[in-house]
């Protein structure tokens, strides 16, 4: 990995980190989710795994750690990962379906959480049932980030990721 991809991701995980305090008194609002998705969709699918790790890790040195941050981890891993395939197969999606897919990454989001209830020992429907409202709110939530950061993110990744791919070539 080179050290212009490895100090792009950290700055996308600064962003991450950032977000996700900014936003700590919406529940379950927070740009980190979007983050990923457009990240992936433009760089590959691994770079969720990083993302994801380095999100959780930093930003619950803040906010408070749990075994939910292993959840977290692979929630936004396995957001990631889809995305990067995605992003394989089709070199160029419309926005409002790239919407559509992170609102649907926030439900998925939410059902992956909830099956920490399960190998903890606790009953999981009523606790997936009682986070649906919160869920919701990461699907509006990742809607809206899509459509303001993706515009904005997009043209900085590609031109980053295209430079590392020249400089790789090079080498």
């Amino acid at each position: 990995m080179s050290t212009r991809k490895i100090a792009l991701l950290g700055l996308l995980i600064a962003l991450c980190v950032v977000g996700r305090m900014v936003f700590s008194t919406i529940p379950n609002v927070q740009p980190v989710t979007a983050i990923i998705i457009i990240c992936c969709l433009l760089m590959g699918p691994q770079n969720g795994i990083i993302l994801a790790a380095g999100t959780a890790f930093v930003s619950n040195l803040f906010l408070g750690s749990g075994t939910w941050t292993f959840f977290q981890i692979i929630a936004w891993s396995i957001i990631g990962i889809l995305s990067g395939l995605i992003g394989m197969k089709f070199k160029k999606l419309p926005i409002w379906l790239l919407a559509m897919y992170a609102g649907l990454c926030g439900l998925l989001f939410g059902l992956i959480m909830s099956l920490e209830r399960l190998i903890i020992g606790k009953l999981f429907w009523p606790y997936y049932l009682a986070g649906l409202p919160f869920d919701f709110n990461h699907a509006i939530g990742n809607i809206v980030f899509i459509l303001v950061l993706y515009p904005i993110l997009s043209p900085i990744i590609k031109r980053e990721a295209s430079f590392m791919v020249q400089s790789y070539n090079k080498q």
